[in-house]
């Protein structure tokens, strides 16, 4: 046999232009995602899936007072009826309903493991229960009087209500998160009473405004608590519709024994994991990107969330926490945006004084349903109770009509022209069985209309007017804040914050070193690696391969200025220069910086902020000097500014921060030293050179200058060769500025020049390092104090082919 073959059917080709096809679908996609996925409606303040979970387990039965049913099969129930989709974001959506750290007030029961603040994971649907919460229960009240439409399921087979009359602005108290196409929502939670005391107001006055509002309401009410700020910035988002609030944990700094301070956090910003929390905090720690931290741990137990920050001894508390706050989860924001369905179709930006005006309409909807069908209801009944009244006047009559009718058609009719009554009224009349009938009493069936004559009159009036809706809608909102509000849980705290906190707050206040090398490389240690020794000795090692420069005792908190050989200056935060070993070798200067620097340093200078009445005094190797306000070198780019005008042939040598009301010590590298008053020099502009500070004789030059107090009158000097001695100021008589001054250290070939000379408390400590890079550091008590024409007793033990570079005090 052939077989047959059978002509391919004819398929239909429609030719459209594709980008038109695209936007068309692809607007068919988005409006589907925000309608039926992502978006809650206003009304009741969920999305489909919430809902149809929630209608799910009351038509289960599974009430706040029934027992506890395993949630797969609340899953499965909803997907079979309603929701034809995965199982898992079915669960997902229950869990979260449940958990009372996501939710203000839960709307499910669940028992058994729902996740944890933590991030953990709720176990299998088959291993956790479930029932409806009391706050749950009342999402669906009076839905079976009619107040809200039902549709048909996806298959036809049932109908589900197309929102719950919810009658608590559910899309407020517990809040919504969700990402549609083009557009997110982002709703927090907010407190019962705060909200309903809101709507009372807008019931009882019409023309409330946001103002007016806040009067009862104050931001966002977390589940877990912490603490907002910027009421102004607060009520800008809310009446906008949208805007940053920003929210911080609550933490305490609690004092212990021996003074040691710690920092306990007791609640944590919304939607923030803890293990993820203490994550953040270890690594800033193993990073050292904050100092201070002895031990963090977490001592959260069925009471309560409990996170402890041990600090050292040294450790300033609140510079730990503020660094915490603007590095980590510990305060973060919350962007609100009260995008909604209005009328469960149309996505709306709206303000809270529209999404609760909304709610009122819808609310006077459900009520104004709800009475309509009490009405009809009672109406029925009474029409019911008058046809057996009647009948009751003649029980007899009615019992033989209906013995003696053929079938239920016949006694109808019968009835209906015997007692004057109703169809309806007869069918009621049959639908009772005739031992009831006979034993019916008259008084109770007329107790019973009276009563139905009464829903009859209170449902008219409530339906008569607005105001009587209100009033009804009032009456329940009162009833519901009796039952179920609470205390806040978020503070609101109307502190000042400084959103943009400046790096040096949040850097430990610790005193450091600064090494500049004369290959310009930069190195930061603690002074604490450099121990204490004897004087005369040897000393340590710090690098033989960095002959240093310079260096400078210095803190954390502290600017400091690098100044070039041609007069020109860099600035630096000392946080910014990484803290090594003695061992680690310094960094160039110039990844700091960003740029090459051609030129040599010559001296180096810590700034503080606020010394606005102090100067920069500026020294050339030739003598000459100038005074420049500290205020100009407030803002230095990277690139650097000019800090004085050098001539050809000179070279900037030494700079020294001064009062006006100080005296200066400008020393030369033979020991001759001019004291003379700051006033005489003039003050001048960064772009400019110097007056003659120090007449110098032949084959000398300036080494450094000093200042001059009340409080420092002695003076520690060393020599390259390591010799040094401490001279009392007294002896050198103060002068005019320009003269050749007099001798302060005697040079010759053993001593080596004057490289060194400083203003000092006794109590404070000599750090010595040579080319070579040895270093010592002894007590200043143990350097004896001599005349000024003896060269001093030997500090440190050098090498021949070493000499000292630089001294500090500290």
């Amino acid at each position: 046999m052939k077989k047959e073959i059978k002509k391919e059917e004819k398929k239909e080709v429609l030719n459209k232009e594709i980008t038109n096809e695209m936007k068309n679908s692809y607007m068919e996609y988005a409006m589907s995602v925000i309608v039926s996925r992502a978006i809650s409606d206003l009304r009741d303040g969920l999305k489909p899936v919430q809902r149809r979970i929630i209608y799910t387990m009351y038509e289960e039965g599974l009430t706040s007072q029934s027992k506890f049913r395993k949630c797969a099969t609340v899953v499965g129930s909803c997907l079979g009826k309603y929701h034809p989709h995965g199982d898992t974001p079915v669960y997902e959506a229950l869990v979260r309903m449940a958990q009372d750290f996501t939710l203000r007030y839960p709307l499910v029961q669940g028992q058994g493991n729902f996740g944890s603040i933590d991030g953990d994971p709720a176990a299998s649907m088959r291993y956790t229960e479930c029932r409806l919460s009391k706050f749950g229960e009342i999402m669906l009240q009076d839905i079976e009087k009619e107040t809200v439409d039902f549709v048909p399921n996806y298959d036809g087979t049932r109908k589900e209500p197309v929102v719950l009359p919810s009658p608590l602005p559910q899309v407020l108290l517990n809040g919504s998160l969700g990402i549609a196409v083009g557009m997110a929502s982002s709703i927090p939670p907010h407190n019962l009473k705060e909200i309903v005391d809101c709507l009372l107001l807008l019931l009882e006055k019409k023309d409330a405004t946001l103002d007016d509002l806040f009067r009862f309401f104050h931001g966002p009410d977390f589940p877990t608590g912490g603490e907002i700020f910027n009421l102004s910035e607060i009520k800008r988002a809310y009446s906008q519709g949208f805007g940053p609030i920003l929210i911080r944990a609550k933490a305490q700094i609690v004092k212990e024994k021996q003074e040691k301070e710690k920092i306990v956090i007791t609640e944590i910003p919304y939607q923030v994991q803890k293990a993820t929390l203490l994550e953040e905090m270890a690594k800033l720690v193993l990073e050292k990107k904050v100092k201070g931290i002895k031990d963090i741990r977490d001592e959260s137990d069925k009471e309560g969330l409990r996170i402890v920050i041990d600090l050292q001894k040294e450790a300033n508390a609140q510079q730990v926490l503020k660094y915490l706050f603007n590095h980590t989860n510990l305060s973060k924001k919350f962007y609100l945006n009260l995008l909604v369905l209005v009328d469960g179709i149309q996505p709306k930006v709206l303000s809270l004084l529209d999404v609760l005006n909304y709610f009122l309409d819808h609310r006077r909807e459900i009520v104004r349903r709800r009475s309509q069908y009490l009405l009809e209801k009672a109406k029925e009944r009474a029409h019911i109770l008058e046809g057996l009244l009647k009948c009751l006047l003649n029980i007899d009559l009615a019992i033989k009509i209906i013995r003696r009718s053929k079938d239920r058609q016949e006694a109808k009719k019968a009835l209906m022209s015997s007692f004057k009554i109703t169809e309806i009224q007869a069918e009621a009349i049959l639908e009772i069985k005739l031992a009831l009938l006979v034993r019916m009493e008259r008084e109770k069936i007329q107790i019973e209309l009276k009563g139905e004559k009464e829903k009859i009159k209170k449902y008219s009036t409530i339906l008569a007017k607005k105001e009587n809706i209100d009033q009804e809608i009032k009456k329940e909102l009162q009833e519901l804040k009796e039952k179920f509000q609470d205390e806040r849980r978020t503070k609101l705290s109307f502190e000042k914050i400084e959103e943009k906190v400046s790096e040096e707050e949040l850097i430990a206040l610790e005193p450091t070193i600064v090494f500049l090398t004369q290959n310009k490389g930069v190195k930061r240690l603690s002074p604490e690696t450099l121990k204490l020794q004897k004087k005369g000795s040897k000393g340590g090692l710090l690098s033989r391969e960095e002959p240093f420069g310079r260096f400078i005792f210095t803190d954390t908190h502290s600017q400091i200025l690098f100044f070039t050989k041609d007069g020109k200056v860099f600035k630096l935060p000392v946080y910014e220069i990484e803290e090594g070993k003695k061992t680690n070798k310094a960094k160039p200067l110039s990844l700091y910086l960003g740029q090459d620097i051609k030129e040599d340093f010559c001296a180096i200078l810590s700034l503080r902020k606020r010394e606005e009445d102090s100067h920069l005094v500026l020294v050339t190797k030739m003598g000459q000097i100038k005074r420049v306000k500290i205020s100009d070198f407030e803002k230095i780019k990277k690139t650097g500014t000019t800090a004085m005008i050098v001539k050809n042939g000179d070279v900037l040598q030494d700079v020294e921060k001064l009062k006006e009301s100080d005296e200066i010590l400008v020393f030369t590298q033979n020991g001759q030293a001019i004291h003379f008053s700051v006033k005489e020099i003039k003050e001048m502009s960064k772009k400019s050179g110097g007056v003659k500070g120090m007449g110098l004789k032949k084959d000398d030059f300036v080494v450094g200058i000093e200042k001059i107090n009340s409080q420092r009158d002695k003076i520690l000097l060393v020599s390259e060769k390591g010799l040094g001695k401490v001279l009392s100021l007294k002896e050198v008589k103060k002068q005019k500025r320009g003269g050749k001054g007099i001798r302060i250290m005697k040079i010759n070939q053993k001593s080596g020049f004057l490289v060194f000379g400083k203003t000092f408390f006794e109590e404070e400590n000599l750090l010595l390092a040579s080319q070579n890079g040895h270093f010592l550091r002894i007590n200043l008590k143990t350097i004896p104090k001599m005349s000024r024409n003896s060269q001093g007793v030997k500090l440190i033990k050098i090498e021949e082919n070493d000499k000292i570079n630089w001294a500090e005090i500290f």
